[in-house]
């Protein structure tokens, strides 16, 4: 036992002292500054620490600490939170000091924000000593979702020792769920949307009102990759659904019970995006004032279920008699223009009978 206690000792200098520099950038905290000189360490009066906040949510193992006494050797310097003076990794030795009776300790300093510093508490516990419970990587997962929602669900999983798909059940528990942004940060430091589901319906939307637009452009407005606002246009010339089915039920299993029926992924074909886009291209309305007119406004009225869900939200309560009363009469205009219009289809129809 000493002697595993002994080599434990010596993986943990070598983590500390190589990851203490780490400020929360690249793959990962601790995996920043792989190869930078470690800080030097600092003796610190041990009553000048504190160890809450660390990510053991039962505190330290008694009987490890007594084994950490008992070592002749002297331990590895300890990793706090300087602006806090937190330990972020280290209790154990700290408490092996203090049972020793000693007043002082070594410590290496971190000086990068208080999430971050959990983040770094997490990874070194992780790497070496006791392993954190199930029940404290959850946990973690929980904070750390709060405190870094930008990061995406896998790089979450890295740090923390989860799934990544236990990690997103996690964020969508979280009670920041709705603060949670459009896009992520993942391991590898790029930018993605969060949901490509979403960013495939914004694209369509963007090209149903500006057909001429190039792939780029509506990929930046989007937030997707000009390969997908590619495969998006081509989804929309076939008349396909522009969410993958995988999408869906990505979509199906994130959301909350009834968000679905909110939501108009069209799966029988986007049949009305199709002929928007034929109309938007006939030079005998795009290029005349009244077809112009007509074109916008059909563009307008080209919401899915989402987007009117989110209009009706706007609508404030003392205006919503007001709203639903031009509504009705913008549908009734649109019922005589079919009208008229299907009028004249039977009469063209007639005289070239």
């Amino acid at each position: 036992m000493i002697g595993r206690l002994k080599a434990h000792a010596v993986r943990t200098a070598e983590v500390s002292s190589g990851d203490v520099q780490g400020r929360g950038g690249g793959r990962g905290t601790a995996s920043a500054a792989r190869g930078a000189p470690p800080p030097a360490a600092e003796s610190v009066p041990v009553e000048a620490l504190q160890t809450s906040g660390g990510p053991r949510t039962g505190g330290e193992d008694a009987e490890h600490v007594q084994l950490l006494a008992a070592l002749h050797t002297q331990l590895p310097p300890i990793v706090v939170h300087r602006p806090t003076m937190r330990v972020i990794d280290g209790a154990h030795r700290l408490r092996a000091a203090l049972l020793r009776g000693d007043d002082h300790i070594m410590v290496r300093y971190f000086d990068g924000a208080e999430g971050d510093a959990f983040v770094l508490a997490v990874q070194l516990n992780s790497e070496h000593g006791l392993p954190l419970s199930l029940s404290d990587r959850k946990a973690a997962a929980v904070r750390i979702v709060a405190s870094h929602p930008q990061w995406s669900d896998r790089r979450i999983a890295e740090v923390v020792g989860l799934a990544a798909n236990t990690v997103g059940a996690v964020r969508q528990r979280s009670t920041a769920q709705n603060e949670q942004p459009n896009a992520s940060i993942g391991r590898d430091g790029r930018v993605r949307p969060r949901n490509g589901a979403e960013g495939r319906l914004r694209a369509g939307e963007l090209m149903r009102a500006n057909p001429e637009a190039s792939l780029r452009e509506i990929a930046r407005l989007a937030g997707i990759s000009a390969a997908t606002a590619s495969d998006v246009r081509a989804r929309l010339n076939r008349g396909e659904p522009l969410v993958t089915p995988q999408q869906r039920q990505a979509v199906a299993r994130e959301s909350p019970p009834g968000a679905m029926a909110r939501r108009s992924f069209r799966p029988d074909g986007p049949a009305s995006d199709v002929l928007l886009v034929s109309l938007s291209k006939d030079p005998s309305l795009r290029l005349t004032m009244a077809g112009k007119i007509l074109l916008r406004a059909l563009r307008v009225c080209s919401v899915d279920a989402d987007g009117w869900a989110r209009i009706v939200e706007a609508v404030p309560p003392h205006r919503q008699e007001v709203v639903a009363r031009l509504a009705r009469e913008c549908a009734t205009a649109w019922q005589c223009l079919a009208d008229r219009l299907s009028e004249r289809t039977g009469e063209s129809s007639t005289e070239a009978g």
